[in-house]
């Protein structure tokens, strides 16, 4: 059950969806002509905007656009959540002409196609703001970044916090997730603790919900109804929708709707501004195509590590380099990241997902009536089970995150709690 007030709290996350679905709708379109009218469709609803980098890649001897399969090399994309209310109806408060990044994330594609990692970073992590078009120049939360000249600040923002170049970059405003959710036919999301929000209307008991429309807007707005109340929590919560979503549109179900992938891509062009390099239709696939073979196991979703800090105002973190640094390491070495454990302040590992056997973990049962020997030799081969240093790199080539990076892979199956 969910019930909804007055929707008037910061905007959700549409991380990986936005070029995932879009494309696919596309890129799995059978028929010429039919495929052809999706992508004219989907192209003619696109809204875009130039980045610095757009501007050096139409220079002469610039590279010619990828053909129709997946790109060549590695991605870096930045999705942003504006809490712009500017057409989008007032069910969401006054239009007052304030522009926020509530939801900033990065999302990396390895050059190989074997793994993605989506780092969410929080709307009160304190950054320094390089100059912009419209501002710029000095320290702030990295939500402020949008107001300083738009998308493409946003953009040289987080690549100055990364080191990361970012050629593509979109934002999405409040109606696209109610019509993606809608076109999916809902996500279903578990629930550890009742979720109550007076704030955005939600209140959720525990167990499944399969939600979609407004129900799926109201979950990834609430903060006060999760975790500890902050943005941080919600975060996590985000998570648990995301990684459902992921798996959600991965299933062949999904992968095989028309309908369903049509719907998604008109939802995304719709209600998003891209830049120019990922506007063209060749290249959203292309990404997509780059996309659909990645394991599960291998999307990670992490939250950019950060801390409490005297230099900060109330009610602000501050970025923690040193464990930012082995992530954004990892990254740039096109390695898969792997966390301490699943779950983040507001989720929790479900305790009735799905139970995948894996033949290679199992062990022999351990006979009680059989005496251990003390004196028998030790196998200088065996194993050492030893807690793995940040930074590390473990047995299946992921970097090994500090623990105070949190987040999940979208083969998780994770609970949202509730706030109590």
């Amino acid at each position: 059950m969910a019930r909804h007030g007055r929707q008037t709290s910061a905007h959700p996350v549409r991380a990986i969806v936005t070029v995932l679905t879009a494309s696919l709708a596309v890129a799995l379109v059978s028929g010429a002509s039919l495929a052809a009218y999706a992508a004219w469709d989907v192209t003619s609803s696109i809204t875009t905007v130039t980045l610095l980098s757009d501007e050096a890649a139409a220079e002469p001897g610039a590279a010619a656009p990828p053909e129709i399969s997946a790109i060549d090399g590695g991605v870096n994309l930045l999705l942003v959540g504006s809490d712009s209310r500017t057409g989008q109806g007032d069910a969401y408060g006054d239009d007052e002409g304030a522009e926020l990044n509530d939801v900033t994330m990065l999302m990396h594609i390895s050059q190989d196609h074997t793994n993605a990692t989506v780092v969410s970073f929080p709307r009160d992590l304190v950054v320094d703001i390089p100059e912009c078009p419209e501002g710029g120049g000095y320290t702030a939360p990295i939500n402020e970044s949008l107001s300083q000249g738009g998308l493409a600040c946003t953009v040289l923002t987080v690549e100055s916090l990364s080191g990361l170049s970012i050629p593509f970059a979109a934002e999405i405003q409040f109606n696209g997730v109610i019509e993606m959710s809608n076109a999916v036919g809902g996500v279903p999301v578990c629930v550890a603790e009742l979720i109550d929000d007076p704030y955005t209307g939600v209140y959720l008991e525990p167990g499944t919900s399969n939600l979609s429309g407004a129900d799926a807007l109201g979950f990834l707005r609430t903060r006060h109804g999760v975790g500890d109340g902050s943005d941080l929590g919600r975060i996590s919560s985000q998570q648990v929708f995301l990684s459902s979503l992921v798996r959600t549109i991965k299933s062949d179900s999904t992968l095989t709707d028309f309908g369903k992938l049509y719907g998604l891509a008109k939802a995304a062009a719709s209600d998003m501004t891209l830049s120019q390099r990922l506007a063209s239709p060749d290249t959203m696939v292309s990404i997509a195509l780059s996309l659909k073979d990645i394991d599960l196991s291998k999307v990670t979703f992490v939250a950019y590590p950060s801390y409490s800090a005297d230099w900060v105002p109330e009610g602000k973190v501050a970025p923690d380099t040193d464990a930012a640094d082995i992530l954004f390491a990892a990254i740039q070495a096109d390695q898969s990241v792997a966390v301490a454990a699943p779950g983040g302040i507001a989720s929790e590992l479900d305790p009735n997902a799905p139970v995948t056997s894996d033949p290679a973990a199992t062990t022999a049962p351990v006979d009680p009536a059989v005496p251990v020997d003390p004196d028998a030799p030790v196998d200088p081969d065996a194993p050492v089970t030893t807690e793995p240093a940040p930074g590390s790199v473990n047995a299946d080539g992921s970097t090994v995150l500090p623990s105070n990076v949190k987040g999940q892979t979208a083969a998780d199956y994770t609970c949202s709690v509730g706030n109590n």
